[in-house]
């Protein structure tokens, strides 16, 4: 059985590509999704990341993604998370570059009247929810934020330990996004026992997000966040049931 599904490419400019599914562009501006999780391939045609693609098909939604960094020219997933740490012990940034040109891809979308920029989320799976955070910190567009098992604090990820205590990769950390981001609907999925990104820390950066919210004065915060049983490699993996919440969320959160 064929695991893929298709999906279509749009260039945008040099080394910009925006990888999208769903109903034809020639109908104009829809609400879209954007996900994020491996290669822009990956992330929505490859199963099991492309889950949450799979449960959103049918519905007049857009979903679009890019290759998230120390992903490009199909090189091992393995060693994304390296790949990064070493950009940013040589003082790279590597989540700067691919957020601003995520800026570009968006602004492109909606220009071309193929995203609608009053219904639009954005989320991800694991380092994709990091990126999905950062990016809907900094775009206020994204009025919806879902991720499944996501990085919080990256200076705890195994591959950053000799970058502890480095004040750029600690900039990174989920909780500066707080103030940013209080305001927002947003749906954390994670595991009760996730050892490789932490339950824990996922937990704390949830109730950062309360407590901002409520300092300004929203009695309700729309701050979500579900524990699920653990399974699969350090407690990391998600169930397709989870997938399936997350993607039925996404689309009552687009829905007209």
């Amino acid at each position: 059985m064929d695991n893929k599904l298709p999906c279509c490419a749009l260039t945008i400019g040099p080394d910009i590509t925006l990888y999208h599914m769903g109903p034809p562009l020639e109908l104009g501006p829809l609400p879209s999704f954007f996900y994020f999780c491996l290669s822009g391939t990956d992330s929505l045609c490859t199963d099991p990341f492309n889950q949450p693609v799979k449960f959103l098909e049918g519905q007049m939604i857009r979903i679009f993604s890019m290759t998230l960094p120390g992903h490009e020219n199909r090189m091992p997933a393995t060693q994304a998370m390296q790949i990064w740490a070493d950009d940013y012990a040589r003082k790279l940034d590597p989540i700067e570059n691919f957020l601003n040109t995520l800026s570009c891809a968006v602004d492109f979308a909606i220009q071309q009247k193929f995203a609608d920029p009053e219904k639009m989320a954005i989320g991800g799976l694991s380092r994709g929810g990091f990126i999905a955070l950062h990016a809907a910190a900094r775009d206020e567009r994204f009025k919806y934020v879902l991720a499944f098992a996501p990085i919080t604090e990256l200076h705890r990820v195994r591959e950053f330990s000799s970058l502890h205590e480095d004040p750029t990769v600690r900039s990174l950390d989920a909780t500066h996004l707080a103030k940013a981001l209080a305001h927002r609907h947003l749906r954390f999925y994670i595991g009760n026992h996730d050892t490789l990104v932490d339950t824990r820390s996922c937990f704390n950066f949830s109730m950062d997000l309360v407590s901002e919210a409520i300092q300004k004065n929203i009695r309700s915060p729309r701050i979500e966040l579900s524990l699920y049983p653990s399974i699969g490699h350090k407690g990391h993996g998600t169930p397709l049931e989870i997938f399936s919440q997350g993607a039925n969320w996404i689309a009552s959160c687009l829905k007209p």
